[in-house]
């Protein structure tokens, strides 16, 4: 005996039921590839992947273990093209390849990375910290935060990839989590930022600091300046946070005509020297640096420091009195140098204002961050000598690093890695910095090694037995072989601590551990 339950089920059952549309990603052992699979995934689409490479030279295969998706890889197979109703190429493809024009000849709609971004929007807020230095420090601290807090960032993933450029920081916020923190860098041309910033829809923004190191091309600093402001045109009518002690951000907020809330951060420190920076009135304003390009200043045209909102005060090795209008904390951190005091107030003021983190609950997370590897990363403590590794890979990074270091110790040795991102400008500004702030230096880069040239017969210059051979990649500045030798000069110094920095210094960091791990040198290092 049929019942009317029975008859509106079988209803039920002879309505077409629509089938769930595959989207098909070329691509996936590239990055952009890769986070466009896993975005897709993330919000409940289906997805297969296919890549023209294999397993081995698939670096980023890892990230899809947990996903349940069909790849192909060693090629694109007519069975992906068939059972594709979307297909999104990486942006890289040439129009005029054979493989777009298949895609355009598959039964699948092309659908490009943009298009993806249009139809799926953040769902959670956005948080874009940009600056010359302290970016990924910041953002890892300010993640560090929201984790303790019981918020879930989303990461992209990447285990050897710093990932602040292109279409990475957008893809990264539409991965599952509930907020997101992201770092966005520039290749220092106009547009960089804004195409990042124009992605991400930020809800608030930071700028750590804004110095002259990532120049090129001939670019003026104010050029250079204005493309950091385009976070400011993005985030009208939101928040930024901004280093108060930096003036370029400063005269930046009335060169915009910022109209939105902004939140400042300082320190209350002595002065460690003096320098210029230009104003955007054309004047150049006397800077009495507590840090690398920030301080104290006042200019004739009215730009001066105020009172920071998030003021450090009472700063002594790890620890700092922390000064709002409504409180004052005792804070303490895991990690050493005024730098990071820096990094610590920009996250601390993002993590209060817009996450509403209480300063008691920040106290306890801050105290328990290790740092960023490959920032002031100890390899080697012993009796007589420590080894460290820093990706500092600007002047300013460079002199902010070696100042902290000169502090710690009687005798530093650097051993430099770099190839500046400003050229010769850069190199020359990075061996000053160490002519200053160390007592041996050892030019391990080609580039380092020009830059010695002017101070070669200084006692100061180790000069490695073997030249190092010419070599540019990007700032990577020195191969495996050239950092090796560069750090067995160091580690013949009389010096209390070695410090290779660079990024190749981080990168070939396990081959430095292989090399005081070995019975020789271990035993040199403890003597």
């Amino acid at each position: 005996m049929s019942t009317d339950m029975d008859k509106h089920s079988s209803e039920v059952e002879k309505i077409p039921q629509k089938r769930m549309e595959t989207y098909g990603v070329i691509g996936v052992c590239g990055i952009v590839g890769n986070l466009v699979a896993r975005v897709l995934m993330d919000h409940g689409y289906q997805v297969i992947c296919t890549d023209i490479h294999n397993s081995n030279n698939c670096p980023f295969l890892y990230t899809l273990t947990d996903y349940n998706t069909q790849i192909y890889l060693n090629e694109h197979p007519e069975s992906f093209f068939n059972s594709s109703d979307y297909i999104i190429p990486p942006p890289s493809l040439k129009r005029t390849s054979k493989l777009f024009r298949k895609i355009e000849d598959s039964p699948a709609q092309l659908m490009e990375v943009d298009d993806l971004l249009e139809q799926i929007t953040p769902d959670k807020p956005v948080i874009c910290i940009t600056g010359t230095n302290g970016k990924t420090t910041t953002t890892t601290l300010l993640k560090h935060f929201c984790y303790n807090a019981g918020f879930k960032p989303t990461e992209h993933g990447f285990m050897t990839l710093q990932g602040n450029i292109d279409y990475i920081p957008p893809l990264q916020c539409r991965l599952d989590g509930d907020i997101a923190v992201v770092e966005t860098g520039t290749e220092g041309n106009k547009g960089d930022l804004k195409f990042i910033l124009d992605r991400c829809h930020p809800s608030c923004g930071v700028i750590t600091n804004i110095n002259p190191d990532h120049l090129n091309n001939g670019r003026d600093f104010m050029y250079y300046s204005l493309i950091k402001g385009e976070l400011l045109e993005e985030l009208r009518g939101k928040t930024v946070v901004i280093n108060g002690d930096d003036p370029v951000i400063g005269g930046l907020i009335s060169k915009v005509d910022y109209q939105g809330k902004v939140v400042t951060f300082g320190v209350e420190h002595a002065p460690q020297g003096e320098s210029k920076k230009e104003c955007w009135c054309g004047r150049e304003i006397t800077l009495m640096e507590t840090l690398s390009g920030v301080g104290y200043y006042d200019c004739q045209c009215g730009l001066k420091r105020h009172f920071p909102d998030y003021l450090a005060t009472n700063i002594k090795n790890n620890s700092f009195i922390l000064e709002t209008s409504h409180q004052k904390i005792e804070m303490e951190m895991s990690i050493p140098g005024l730098h990071n005091v820096y990094n610590a107030l920009g996250a601390i003021a993002v993590a209060h204002e817009l996450l509403k983190i209480p300063l008691e609950e920040i106290k306890k997370y801050l105290k328990t961050f290790k740092g960023v590897p490959g920032r002031l990363e100890y390899i080697y403590k012993g009796k007589n000598l420590d080894l460290i590794v820093d990706y500092a890979h600007n002047p300013s990074g460079v002199e902010t690093v070696l100042r902290e270091l000169n502090k710690t110790y009687d005798k530093l040795a650097v051993v430099i890695t770099i190839s500046s991102e400003s050229g010769k400008s850069g190199d020359m500004d990075i061996m000053r910095s160490a002519i200053t702030n160390a007592d041996f230096i050892i030019p391990a880069s080609y580039y380092s090694r020009l830059a010695a040239e002017k101070y070669i017969s200084s006692e100061k210059i180790i000069v490695p037995s073997v030249e190092p051979e010419k070599f540019r990649e990007g700032t990577l500045g020195a191969t495996e072989g050239q950092v090796v030798e560069g750090l067995k000069k160091g580690l013949e110094c009389d010096a209390d601590a070695v410090v290779c920095i660079g990024e190749a210094a981080v990168k070939y960091k396990e081959n430095i551990k292989i090399l005081i791990d070995s019975k020789d040198y271990l035993m040199d290092l403890q003597r």
